[in-house]
């Protein structure tokens, strides 16, 4: 077998037996090549499935590279596999992560200010989703947290990087409902993770959660 196929099959390899992305450099050292030949046959890959049209597809995704689902059979699969755990996020915290994401690192009343109402409930239950997360403070009086998003935000809205997001004409004007994945159901009431530690919360979140 030829060199490089070789080793393009061991990287598709190494990516259909993980469950997470996988970063790019993390590949070339297992595949015992140099970064650059690695994101070249990634690139291929990523084609070869892409032409393929099949069940598969492989992008990169929260700073590596995973397989996922084609999009087109998302309307099946979700029925078939409808006890698979989907986030459920009410309307104004689906609002305010699109703040966030886009103008982050953001406080919590600079968030009020851009909503027009408290923002409190959503930081925290976005919080103990694991989508958003305190990213340190604002050198001003007080020194108030500043939030932004996580790795899990990159994930469930199949992102590679921030500077994938769409451009917004106005941040006032954002609908992340209409963005959102497969994985995130909408509803009208704000939910918090049953499982979340509030004691980890910022102090500012605590009185609302």
């Amino acid at each position: 077998m030829e060199e490089r196929t070789y080793t393009k099959g061991l990287l598709e390899a190494l990516l259909f037996l993980s469950s997470d992305p996988v970063k790019l450099s993390a590949l070339a050292k297992s595949a015992g090549i140099e970064k650059t030949e690695a994101r070249e046959l990634l690139d291929e890959l990523i084609l070869d499935y892409q032409e393929k049209e099949g069940g598969f597809l492989l992008r990169e995704i929260a700073g590596g590279y995973q397989f996922i689902t084609n999009q087109k059979y998302s309307e099946i699969l979700a029925h078939i596999f409808k006890d698979k755990k989907r986030e459920t996020l009410s309307r104004g915290t689906l609002d305010t992560l699109a703040i966030i994401a886009y103008k982050q690192p953001v406080t919590l009343t600079e968030l009020d200010e851009i909503r027009g109402v408290s923002s409190r409930a959503m930081v925290a239950s976005l919080m103990s989703k694991k989508l958003v997360k305190a990213v340190g403070q604002k050198e001003v009086p007080g020194r108030p947290t500043l939030y932004g998003t996580t790795n899990e935000f990159l994930l469930h809205f199949g992102l590679s990087k921030l500077t994938d997001l769409p451009t917004p004409v106005e941040v006032k004007e954002l609908k992340f409902e209409e963005f959102s994945p497969e994985s995130i159901i909408v509803t009208d009431e704000t939910e918090m993770n049953p499982d979340f530690d509030l004691s980890t919360l910022p102090e500012e979140l605590q009185e609302e959660a």
